[in-house]
Order: structure tokens, then sequence, then C-alpha cells
């Protein structure tokens, strides 16, 4: 189970309602602008956003205060990959594309409709499924997969699907083990505890040092999806007890709440 938060003093308070007002100022005016890259190539397209990312990456560090340390560096392929990763915050959706090359993530397509951010993930060479198309949904993330990690780009998938807090598991989802098995390429297994520190749709952010450990790749070939998924989904949840382990309780029923 997670700890439970402590009271956040003044400074924390004030540290996070500034960074949520700098997002708030900077981000539909820089949204506009990654808009009107719309007719660029696909990679003009994607650069277009790095700056805003290291913009926000630095005020997580320098404003919240919030750290992070990475894990198993020496476990990352020699070439583009998919990347299936523990989802707990915002944090990781900003610090992860500035850990791994050239990233991309699978969204759902709904998200295209929020203002700004989506209207301008909309314009990036990003993947968007509807996850609510059943086989549909496979079949339009390996296509839209397979030409993406073609293209030199990481595919980075949540498979929980939704911000999941640190001490809890929800079922994992095939899709990314899927995509892995038909175009051949590596899978790699991220487990991390930014929830610890910026919870799921909590406005305080404590400070701390969050912890990103990257897993063995898995080779698909010979394997089923399932068994891909079921060998990342293995190596993560022990890792999640490894990196945070007041956030479990042991003897845990299966999937269930820690």
């Amino acid at each position: 189970m997670s700890r439970a938060a402590p009271r956040p003093s003044l400074p924390i308070l004030l540290r996070s309602a500034l960074f949520m007002l700098l997002l708030v100022l900077i981000t539909p005016p820089y949204a506009l602008g990654v808009m009107l890259c719309f007719p660029l190539p696909h990679r003009w397209r994607r650069r277009s956003v790095v700056p805003w990312v290291a913009g926000a990456t630095w005020l997580i560090k320098h404003l919240l205060r919030i750290d992070y340390r990475v894990l198993g560096r020496e476990n990352m392929p020699d070439r583009p990959s998919v990347i299936l990763s523990k989802h707990q915050s915002a944090w990781e959706t900003i610090v992860l594309q500035m850990i791994f090359p050239w990233t991309l993530f699978v969204w759902k397509k709904e998200l295209k409709m929020l203002p700004f951010f989506g209207w301008a993930l909309a314009a990036t060479p990003m993947i968007s499924v509807d996850r609510g198309a059943g086989k549909e949904a496979l079949r339009q993330l390996v296509e839209q997969g397979r030409m993406r990690l073609g293209q030199g780009y990481w595919v980075i998938i949540f498979p929980e699907g939704t911000r999941t807090p640190v001490g809890m598991h929800r079922r994992y989802k095939v899709g990314g083990a899927h995509l892995a098995v038909e175009t051949g390429v590596p899978l790699v297994p991220v487990a991390l505890n930014a929830g610890e520190f910026w919870s799921r749709r909590a406005f305080i952010k404590y400070p701390g040092t969050v912890t990103v450990s990257i897993g063995p790749a898995i080779d698909p070939a010979g394997l089923s999806a399932e068994d891909v998924s079921a060998r990342a989904e293995a190596w993560m949840e022990a890792e999640m007890r490894r990196i945070s382990p007041h956030c479990y309780r042991q003897n845990e029923p299966d999937g269930t709440a820690a």
C-alpha cells in the first residue's frame, strides 16, 4: 500500500502552484507553434516538442525538486524497440522522453480532442488507437507501430492502460507485446516509482528522486504475445517491489491492491 502523503509544507504548495501556473501560461502558445509544424516531415514535427519537454523537465527538477536516477541503462538495445512502462503520473510522459532516444507514445485517440495539448499531439507522429475497437485497435497499433519503428522511433506503451498508484497492480494488456512479436523488435520492461512524489491527478508534487529501472530486453522470437507480456509483467512487478518495498504488503493477493 502506498504511504499516506505527508501534509505539504508552504514551500511545496507554492512550488506546485507556480509549476502549474507556468505550464498553463507556456503550453497553449507553444502548442499552437507545434500545430503550425504539421506540414513538415515527421522528424521535424517530433523535434518541435523537444524544447517543451526539456523545459518541463528542467522545471520538474529545479522548481518541484523532483530528480531521477536510471538503473539498467546497459539493458537498452542498440536499435529502436518497444518499451513497456509502469504509468503512475504525468511525470513519465515527460521525462521518459529525456531517457530514451526518439520516443513516441501510444495514445488513445480521444486525447486529440483536448484543447491545445491534444491538438499539438495530433500534429506530431505519435501513435493513436481506438481502445474500444477490439481487434481493430491491435491492427491499428501494429500498422502504425511498424511504420514508426521502421522510421527509427522507440515506442512507449503503458500496459496497464491508465495511471496506477504505486502499490497497485492492474491487468496488463497484451498490445505492446503483440507489437513486439509482429515486428520482431525487442521489448524493454521499465519499472518506476514517480507516483510516490507525483500522484495520479494530484496538484501537490513532493520533492524526491524517482527511480527508473530498465530491465533486460525480451527477444520475442519464437514467443507468443502472451508469453512476452507475462515475462515483462513478472519482471516489472518484482522490480516495483524492489525499488518501492514500503508500498507493498507481503503475500498480497494476485491482481489486487497492495
